[in-house]
């Protein structure tokens, strides 16, 4: 049941790629938009730093938890904006001020490294949340994973993505730190293909 607009996600050591249209939206989070794009076109494999909190903000999750919170999204969500992959890390691509209360959020439902108090469910590890005044390093729009282990899992493949907010993010993450404790805690990072069909992005 693939497609074109199919995303797998596999350990095998390939990465997305980003379209025209997603680089002009990676881009436009720089101070110089046509200068990004004119630097990918001579280097389209270079990586590079961008500031978040104007095209987008970033979360950061360890990536295990970070694989569970996507197959939350994506088998009972709405699914997910693009996604990468940096140093073991998952970065997660949220709508703008994201950063700013995805903290608040997991404090005020009390679930942060240690868990809820007195419950079973697992902890929600430590989540970097990127927004105005950060910066992060972006996959290259094309070419293989860099050495780092940099790789687009789900690339950006339009000039207006759609990004998940602090709510979506919240529920993804208590969700997959509920599922942690029913399943062994040192599951491997890649456990073979896993498809998920971006034409379902809400």
């Amino acid at each position: 049941m693939s497609s074109a607009r199919d995303v797998t996600l596999d350990a095998t050591p390939h990465a997305a790629e980003v379209t025209s249209d997603g680089a002009a939206w990676l881009a436009s989070a720089s101070a110089y938009p046509r200068g990004m794009l004119a630097f990918w076109e001579e280097r389209p494999a270079a990586p590079v730093v961008l500031p978040c909190g104007s095209a987008f903000d970033v979360v950061s999750a360890p990536a295990v938890f970070g694989r569970r919170m996507l197959d939350r999204m994506w088998d009972e969500g709405p699914g997910s904006g693009p996604v990468a992959e940096f140093r073991g890390r998952m970065l997660l691509f949220a709508a703008p001020g994201t950063a700013q209360r995805l903290p608040s959020l997991l404090g005020w439902e009390e679930w942060g490294a240690r868990g809820r108090p007195g419950g079973r469910a697992g902890a929600v590890p430590p989540l970097l949340c990127h927004g105005a005044g950060d910066a992060v390093t972006v996959p290259a729009p094309a070419g293989p994973p860099a050495r780092s282990g940099s790789r687009w899992l789900v690339a950006p493949d339009t000039r207006q993505p759609w990004l998940p907010g602090p709510e979506i993010l919240l529920w993804a993450a208590v969700r997959a730190a509920r599922a942690a404790v029913r399943i062994s805690i040192f599951p491997s990072a890649d456990q073979g293909a896993k498809v998920y069909d971006v034409s379902r992005r809400r």
